[in-house]
């Protein structure tokens, strides 16, 4: 389960960064992820929350985008999503097409909040 491995990745990185800004701490952290990736979300979720059980990282949350597999074609430039394999440009039904995206795995972002900086049920007067 390779899942584990990108988790262990993920909150690696965010460790580097949060070392960064020692007055503040993770709130979420997002992950992009391609359809052709090979990367199952729920697995690299359940991954993630097993590893951050228990931890100073037990409430950050996990946002992960899955992108749909884009090609562009070569002969009209039309970019499309490809639907059931069908790599066919859909302006033009020319089939030289190149993927442009789909097998991305990336870190997206990171959200942090400076301790005490939160107001959240506070009184306004």
């Amino acid at each position: 389960m390779h899942e584990m491995g990108i988790a262990s990745s993920v909150l690696e990185a965010v460790r580097t960064e949060m070392r960064r800004y020692p007055e503040s701490y993770p709130c979420k952290v997002g992950v992009r992820i391609g359809e052709m990736a090979a990367i199952d979300p729920e697995a690299l979720r359940f991954c993630f929350e097993a590893m951050i059980l228990d931890t100073d990282l037990a409430s950050i949350e996990l946002a992960i985008e899955v992108c749909p597999r884009r090609h562009r074609c070569l002969a009209c430039g039309h970019e499309f999503v490809v639907h059931d394999y069908d790599c066919s440009c859909p302006k033009c039904s020319s089939l030289g097409t190149t993927c442009i995206s789909g097998d991305e795995l990336e870190l997206a972002y990171l959200e942090v909040e400076q301790y005490g900086s939160s107001t959240v049920g506070a009184k306004s007067t």
